[in-house]
């Protein structure tokens, strides 16, 4: 996932709407919904964060596509090396673990 981009499947707008039947506290929201990709990646959704330039993607988009690119390749070299069943258990583990209630 991009540094700096989110992920949700609902607008952190949507959310208040519904929690607080109030889509002005939608910064509140977002701040509750962890959907950026720190938050995603400390929380085991996502695999990898790239990095972008200063400013964001559009200022080098050739650079930021390259870097995809890379690290999607990077990632299939050592996909490709697992056993199909080892790959399988993994993802299997994986998506069992998104949204496990881990107490607090």
């Amino acid at each position: 996932m991009l540094e700096n981009a989110i992920y949700s499947i609902l607008s952190p707008e949507g959310y208040a709407s519904i929690l607080w039947k109030d889509a002005s506290k939608a910064k509140e929201a977002a701040n509750i919904m962890k959907m950026t990709a720190k938050d995603l990646y400390k929380f085991g959704v996502i695999d990898k964060i790239v990095k972008e330039p200063e400013g964001g993607a559009e200022k080098d988009i050739n650079l930021v596509s390259e870097n995809i690119k890379k690290e999607i390749l990077k990632e299939c070299k050592k996909l490709k090396k697992l056993e199909e069943t080892k790959l399988t258990n993994l993802r299997y583990e994986k998506f069992r673990k998104m949204g496990e209630y881990l107490g607090g």
